[in-house]
């Protein structure tokens, strides 16, 4: 079990794992020995997701989410099969518990007077800059 939050854990069958072989630096291991780690979380079928964060995720995955709702995290940052499952599997935590987090409503607000008034100064007086470079000279 994998616990994200104090409410939220997920049973470690709900991950599927698969290992490939990784890009980038590795000498003549690179082409032998598949240490990248492709996990996929069915986030869209998932028993352990309130709906609230089921949404939150699937919108904060982005293009890691595929249509169908699944969440797809690679991992091939280091040279060990071991690091990178562990890479993974912290990735999409972070990712879960993020979701988790509900974001504070926003009040409306109106600009109070003062503020409309420094806004207006500071217009009129970029208004002035402009209006001296201009190479008439206003004698009224």
């Amino acid at each position: 079990m994998i616990r994200i939050t104090r409410t939220i854990a997920l049973q470690e069958t709900e991950l599927e794992e698969s290992f490939v072989r990784a890009s980038g630096p590795g000498g003549q291991n690179v082409n032998k020995v598949s240490t990248a780690v492709q996990l996929k979380f069915d986030a869209a079928q998932s028993p352990s997701l309130p709906e609230d964060v089921r949404a939150r995720l699937l919108t904060l995955a982005g293009t890691r989410a595929s249509g169908e709702g699944v969440i797809t995290i690679t991992a091939q940052r280091f040279r060990l099969q071991s690091r990178n499952r562990a890479d993974a599997q912290e990735r999409l935590v972070e990712l879960i518990r993020e979701a988790s987090h509900k974001p504070k409503p926003r009040k409306a607000t109106r600009p109070t007077r003062a503020s409309r008034e420094r806004r207006l100064d500071g217009k009129k007086q970029r208004g002035e800059v402009k209006r001296g470079r201009s190479g008439k000279v206003d004698f009224s």
